[in-house]
Order: structure tokens, then sequence, then C-alpha cells
């Protein structure tokens, strides 16, 4: 590019629009085509999906590193790997970096990281979401520790930001190394399969150091994170679905903590018929059921967003609008392993409690609990510290909460999925509920051990005690009658008492103790 000094205003306007026409096409038609023949979009074709349309500000697109030897100080693209800016996403502001792999394979440098450092110092500033889409090749080697600096300014924003602004990571390539903590410490990430990839260590060096031999996929593809290891929240099979329901995501959330998630006008009346619940949920607690069913009757228009839809499926955790306000579900799910609370589900659902209460969505659980799994490798795994993780966050959370139990309430599981006892502000109960410290059968075996061992049948003496355990200690409304639930209510009623319940709730002020924060298990 000519530099040459011009004689008027015009023609260093004229030099300006071409400096930044040419530092936009990045670096020319073949890298372009090199990262679609990938199925990969370029970093401008990602924004450009992800905000509405011309609603992108750029920040430092003049940006060059200024680094010398190996050849660097010859190579010297603007941008410098990274577009950093803001738009708007349903007319709201969001900002946004996006790694370029055509220039340096996205590699971070020093120049690198003082964009993306001061893209988030502007998005907790601003009080907005900041989203990252990824796609880099790690630590710009010909700079050294430099470029590790700037992921040491990466992470600590994140974490400054944390419960603050909402944060996203969109993984569309590699993330490899050190630079895969970024997205863990975020609120939620996204992964597109085939194309994305995360691993602390990659195929190369496991092999060299185990003898294993594995793909990058296999490794740490979408898949394996969003079935196996529980990093990734949603997977997706193609960059556009994986973009447009980070859009959809976005629409869920609140700019930041001191604000309210986005309310809508709800033409789905609070009141509607809900009689399908009487078929959806059998009567007979040993009989499973989907209780996706269940929520998709109860939540507005049967539309919710599942976060960790395949990891740790013994509990379901969503987004979704009651009565046109943005609510978080919490359920049991007794197709997978009867609904049990176990190490992952007890993370999952914490976590997921955690952020609801750090950006003011209220909580709304669904209990069909038997338990917690029992087994050596649960307990030998830690689940009394995982559980007690769950039991932390609810605890802790001072956003509305409405519990309401289906089924099955049994044991310390009850308890922890929050109860009355540990601070739910309503708590409901279906004529179907069966809330005890267990179950009939295990109760009675222990109760009437020396009965049932000395009767001449302990078969029948057995099954008579059961019965008289159930009848005294586990009917429907035992629960109610001694104050542990507000009400046991008809289960077609549930969306509309829901509704009126947390329209009640909605302007709840708790105050926690005054604390440098809390010490929760880990």
């Amino acid at each position: 590019m000519d530099h040459t000094p011009r004689q008027n205003s015009r023609g260093r306007a004229t030099e300006l629009h071409a400096i930044r026409e040419h530092a936009r096409r990045g670096p020319g038609e073949r890298a372009t085509r090199t990262q679609h023949d990938k199925g990969k979009l370029t970093a401008r074709e990602r924004i450009d999906l992800l905000l509405d349309d011309g609603s992108f500000h750029e920040v430092e697109l003049l940006r060059r590193h200024r680094a010398t030897g190996f050849g660097m100080e010859a190579r010297r693209p603007h941008t410098d790997g990274v577009i950093t800016g803001w738009g708007t996403v349903h007319g709201r502001s969001v900002f946004v970096y996006a790694h370029d792999f055509r220039i340096f394979g996205g590699a971070l440098g020093e120049a690198h990281a003082a964009k993306i450092h001061k893209i988030m110092d502007m998005a907790l500033k601003a009080g907005a979401p900041l989203v990252s889409l990824n796609d880099g090749a790690g630590a710009r080697i010909q700079e050294g520790v430099v470029a590790l600096a700037g992921y040491g300014g990466i992470f600590r924003r994140n974490t400054e930001a944390s419960g603050v602004i909402p944060q996203i990571s969109v993984m569309l390539g590699p993330c490899a190394g050190g630079a895969a903590y970024s997205p863990a410490l975020t609120d939620f990430v996204f992964m597109v399969r085939d194309t994305s990839q995360m691993f602390i260590t990659g195929p190369d060096v496991v092999r060299a150091v185990t003898g294993e031999e594995v793909s990058t996929n296999a490794l740490g593809g979408a898949d394996v994170h969003a079935g196996t290891s529980g990093v990734c929240h949603f997977a997706h099979d193609d960059e556009q679905t994986c973009l447009e329901e980070v859009r959809y995501l976005l629409s869920l959330l609140p700019a930041n903590n001191r604000e309210h998630p986005p309310s809508i006008t709800c033409d789905d009346p609070p009141g509607r018929d809900g009689s399908a619940l009487l078929d959806l949920v059998p009567a007979d607690g040993s009989r499973p059921y989907d209780m996706r069913a269940v929520v998709e009757e109860i939540v507005d228009g049967g539309e919710y967003l599942e976060l960790h839809e395949r990891w740790a499926t013994n509990v379901i955790v969503a987004l979704a609008r009651l009565g046109g306000e943005v609510v978080g579900v919490v359920a049991s799910q007794p197709l997978s392993l009867a609904g049990v609370l176990d190490i992952e589900a007890s993370e999952k659902a914490a976590r997921f409690v955690q952020m609801c209460d750090a950006f003011n969505i209220p909580l709304v659980t669904l209990i069909d609990v038997p338990g917690f799994l029992p087994g050596v490798d649960q307990e030998h795994g830690g689940i009394i510290r995982h559980g007690a993780k769950l039991l932390y966050a609810y605890c802790n959370a001072t956003v509305p909460r409405v519990s309401v139990v289906l089924r099955k309430a049994y044991g310390g599981a009850y308890i922890v999925m929050d109860s009355q006892s540990i601070g739910a502000d309503l708590t409901y109960a279906w004529p179907t509920n069966e809330i005890a410290v267990m179950g009939a059968e295990g109760a009675a075996n222990i109760v009437f051990r020396k009965q049932i061992a000395e009767a001449p049948d302990p078969a029948v003496m057995r099954a008579r005690m059961v019965k008289e355990y159930a009848a005294e200690l586990m009917h429907p409304y035992y629960a109610a009658e001694r104050g542990l639930v507000d009400d046991v209510i008809d289960p077609a009623a549930t969306r509309e008492v829901l509704i009126r319940s947390l329209e009640m709730l909605r302007s709840k002020h708790a105050d926690l103790p005054a604390r440098k924060h809390g010490n929760p298990p880990q």
C-alpha cells in the first residue's frame, strides 16, 4: 500500500478507504478458499451470521503486531488475526471477537491478545454480553512467552466478568493447550461437529506419553464434550445452525446481572387446558416417562432450550418462558437411571442453578427423584462432595424459586432438589407425590425387620408392613398436613399455578450475609 503524503483531505480519505478495504479482505481469495474447503466460514462471515444486519462496529481494524525475528517483521497483516467489535442481536448490544484462521492460523500474539483484552473490558464496562468465535492454533510460538501472558489476561477478564455479563464461547475450529481454559471459564460453550476440537494435550502428546492412538475428534470433538466430558453445552452439525442457536440463547439472557431477562408478550394463556399431564405421568412410581413432555406441556408454546442435552441425562436443565418471562427449569428425568442424582447430574444442575441465580432467572424445579445413585464408584468418585455442590447452589440462590413434586421425592435427594427446608419460596405437590425418607419397601425392611423375620410367612408380613408404612407416612397429603409443601395441586393446573406464583415473586428481594465470597464444595 502506497503511503506517500496526499495534498488534501480528499486524497487522505481515499487512501484510508483503500487501506480499510484491504484490511477487511484479509490475506486473499486463496486463504478464503482453503478455509471454505475445510467446511468452515471466515471470521467476518461468522460475525455477519451472529449479528443483526449492518450492526457491526469494528475496533482496531488497523492493528498490527510489532514482533521481530523469524521473518515476522515482513509479515504484519492488519487485524493481527482477530476481529473485534460490537453489534446487536435482536436489537440488543453484544460484543464479539472472532479469530481469523487465515492469518497466522488464528494464533494469539501480543497485539492479538491486546485487542481481545480491550473488547472484553469494553463489554464489562458497557454491561453487555460477550461472544467469542474461536478458531485458533493457540499461542503464537514466534512471539514466545509474551503470547502466554496474553492468555493470562484473557483468563483474568473471564473471571472478572463471570456472573456480571453473559459470556458465550463458540468453538469453530481447534482450541488446544491453555487456550481451552478460556471457554471453560465462560457460561456457555457451543461446538460444531467435525470442525471444532478442544483438548489440553493433543493426539501426538497422548501417543508419546501413554502409547494410546486417538484422533482429534475422538479426543476432543464436539460429541465427546457434549456427551462424555460435559465441557460443551450445545453441539451442532454446521456453523449456520450453531450461530442461530447462539442468537436464540441471547434472546433468553439479560444484558448483565443488574437487569432481568427480556420479557415478551405471551399469547399462550396461563390457564389453558393442561389435562394432558394427567396421562403423561403414570401414578405407578415404577413406570418411567419422559419429563421433556411434561416441560413442553407446561412452558409457553411448548418451547424450551435444553442445555447439556446429552450429558448427565438423568437431570434436565433448560431455559424457557412462563407467561412471557424467562425461567430456568431443573427437572428429574425418569427415563435415565430412573431420575436418580449422581455425580455428573449434581454438577450439571449446580452449574445451571448458579448461572440462573447470577443472571436473575427464576428457578422452577420439577421433582421425581428416588435418591442418589448408590455404588462404590459413586462413593469413591466423591458423590458427597459433588452432591453438596447442588445443595450449595440452591441454598445460595436468591432468585424466585418454585418447586413441584410430581411423584417420588426420597431422602437426601429430595432435600437437595430445592425443597422448602433449603429455601424454596413455594413448594407444590401433585396428588401422586411420594415424599419420604425412602421407598416404602426399603423403610419397612428396616423398621419392621424383627416382625418380618419372626413371622410364619415373612413375605406376607413384609407386604403387609409395606402397605402399612405407605398408608401411614407416604400418603399424598402427609407433607401438606405438616407444612412441608404449600399445596397439593391438580396436575392440569400446574402451568397456571407456576405463572401466578412467579408473578407474585417477581419483586422478591433477598440478601445474603456480608462476606467476600462463599467457599463452595469443589
